[in-house]
């Protein structure tokens, strides 16, 4: 809680989150700070003797915990536990913490009901027996005498700031105890998993979708390479469709606001993920899925559902659909491209091929 109020770093800050987790737990089982300055209200221990147990300070507390809170706090070569190594981090605190047996809470006992007589109703006796006339009855055991008010306030006061570190500041040892948590549940989820397949119930994995054809969609101005559009789906990575040469980039606008291809899937079928296999690496190509009606769309760009995007400065790159979409006709549109060297088509400029495109579902 200091670091994030006050920017204070840290070198070692997993080691530093669990220190600062076992002084919480030193101070709310002993009431004293476990070093040997006062601090936070609670007096420190006394000089020169060095970090002592919990059990040790104060009578009544579980050995378990004292022990973990030793384990939390090693301070200049103290002694972590009597027999366990120290925990350094928040994950060896989790272990540590799941290591520890477990206490089965009592079970309530079970109390008869009292046999139904009439009588009046006094507040605070039923279900007890009628005083017989000239008994005197014993008077209720008082609670022992409360504390010092100074001495309730630093009880609440330190239990306070153990709930709020442990729930606000110490987000590393919940990410600990969650993953502890996951790795526990692997067994039920294979057991689970393997009903679910035996009874047919599993979620069936992608599968690559045919493509029955392809044309170039030109939004504007003249087409890029219309004729080799069937080269981006003819299982050859050294044959491929592309664009033109352009002065500026990576963006395509102002020249043209995209350009792409059609695919024909056969039939409606559910996009889960475009994989495209590309020519040239670079920064920006940037590529977005779309959902349409025919290989010649009614519609432009904006009457389209867009089914999701992906940038990359490699020479592949997977679409993943952002959003459910089943569609027979895909259109896969280029609208930023990388600077690349000249070739036996056009000079050095923004441009971009593409190789291959396979589709899943």
């Amino acid at each position: 809680m200091n670091a994030a109020l006050r920017g204070i770093t840290s070198d070692t800050p997993q080691r530093t989150d669990t220190e600062a987790i076992g002084a919480l737990l030193y101070a709310g089982l002993t009431q004293r700070w476990p070093y040997e300055d006062d601090a936070y209200g609670l007096s420190g221990l006394p000089k020169d003797i060095g970090l002592i147990a919990p059990d040790q300070v104060r009578a009544g507390v579980h050995r378990g915990l004292s022990e973990l809170s030793m384990r939390a706090l090693v301070n200049d070569g103290a002694t972590a536990s009597r027999h366990e190594s120290a925990c350094t981090t928040p994950e060896e605190l989790v272990k540590a913490i799941g290591e520890m047996p477990r206490i089965r809470p009592p079970e309530p006992a079970f109390t008869a009901p009292p046999e139904y007589q009439r009588t009046t109703y006094q507040q605070g006796t039923y279900g007890r027996p009628a005083p017989h006339p000239g008994v005197t009855q014993p008077l209720p055991t008082p609670p022992p005498p409360l504390q010092s008010r100074t001495g309730k306030v630093l009880k609440w006061a330190v239990s306070a700031l153990l709930i709020a570190a442990l729930g606000l500041g110490s987000w590393q040892l919940a990410d600990a105890l969650m993953e502890q948590n996951n790795k526990s549940d692997e067994t039920n989820k294979t057991q689970t998993t393997d009903d679910n397949d035996k009874s047919g119930d599993k979620t069936k994995p992608a599968k690559p979708l045919s493509i029955a054809g392809a044309q170039e969609y030109v939004a504007s101005g003249d087409a890029q390479a219309p004729n080799d559009v069937q080269l981006t789906y003819d299982g050859d990575s050294s044959t491929y469709w592309r664009t033109k040469r352009y002065n500026e980039g990576p963006t395509l606008a102002p020249y043209k606001p995209g350009v792409g291809i059609v695919y024909d899937l056969g039939s409606a079928q559910k996009i889960s993920t475009a994989s495209i296999g590309l020519r040239y690496d670079g920064n920006n190509t940037t590529v977005k899925l779309y959902a349409t009606d025919s290989l010649s769309p009614s519609t432009g760009i904006d009457g389209m559902t867009e089914i999701g995007t992906a940038t990359t400065s490699a020479k592949s790159l997977t679409v993943k659909a952002s959003k459910s979409a089943k569609t027979r006709y895909v259109l896969l549109w280029i609208t930023a491209v990388p600077y690349a060297p000249s070739d036996g088509y056009s000079s050095s400029g923004y441009k971009q091929a593409v190789t291959d495109v396979t589709f899943k579902g």
